[in-house]
């Protein structure tokens, strides 16, 4: 067997690297950017965005009228 073709290396991927502060943060900032989009299209002008955030609360639960 070639030493230089051993392809077993220890490598680690970037989720493991982060602390548990650092993945809490993502989490906080990837659920205020689905909320702003969530919000962003139940305030929208256009009808379509609207009825479909709108439709999207009902299937979650929650009333809103």
């Amino acid at each position: 067997m070639n030493p230089t073709m051993n392809n077993s290396t220890n490598t680690t991927t970037g989720l493991q690297s982060l602390s548990i502060s650092q993945r809490l943060i993502a989490g906080a900032l990837a659920l205020m950017l689905g909320l702003t989009f969530l919000v962003g299209t139940g305030f929208a002008g256009d009808y379509r965005l609207h009825n479909g955030a709108h439709d999207t609360r009902h299937a979650m639960g929650f009333p809103c009228h």
